[in-house]
């Protein structure tokens, strides 16, 4: 099925090219004008989402880089252990939230250092998935439309955060361990 899949894509994607362009022409589009519209829109979108990037990408490395997270990390390890949670897998549960990049990087340090088949690596991959860069997609999608107070919406990512996190420890423990 794979190879029939790769097989059709290689003149579907072509396919596309051609017929999208004629389709356009004949309904009277002129396919030009529109791209540079879509192209110029695209370009004061980046413009009006480059400061909350900004502002977002700084507060997040003073956050890391000001001893937040080490902090934090202190402040929550008697519930890692009451929990039999791997306490080198915790900050992911604060990066996570903040930087998709972060934590990825951080995941891979993780698999490097304890093995992929090991609790903390599969529970590491485990919560990467499951979980969303929640400040990111308010920064990003709610930059986007200009919406500015987005308190509700902060605290119902972070709970689902929260969730998909213990949840993520649960099914590992349950299905790997």
């Amino acid at each position: 099925m794979i190879a029939v899949l790769s097989a059709l894509s290689v003149f579907i994607v072509p396919l596309l090219l051609l017929t999208i362009p004629v389709y356009a022409f004949y309904r009277g589009v002129s396919v030009y004008d529109e791209f540079i519209d879509g192209a110029r829109e695209g370009l004061m979108l980046c413009l009006r989402l480059l400061p909350v990037l900004i502002a977002m990408m700084a507060a997040t490395s003073v956050f890391i880089d000001g001893g937040g997270m080490n902090f934090l990390v202190r402040f929550f390890s008697p519930l890692c252990d009451l929990f039999g949670l791997p306490r080198e897998v915790f900050p992911l549960a604060f990066i996570r939230p903040l930087s998709g990049t972060g934590s990825l990087g951080f995941t891979s340090q993780l698999i490097h250092a304890y093995g992929p088949d090991s609790l903390i690596g599969r529970f590491a991959s485990v919560a990467q998935g499951s979980t969303e860069t929640t400040f990111y997609v308010l920064s990003i999608y709610f930059g986007a439309v200009a919406v500015r107070r987005f308190r509700y919406a902060l605290f119902v990512g972070l709970i689902g955060d929260t969730v998909a996190f213990a949840a993520a420890f649960i099914l590992t423990k349950v299905f790997f361990y």
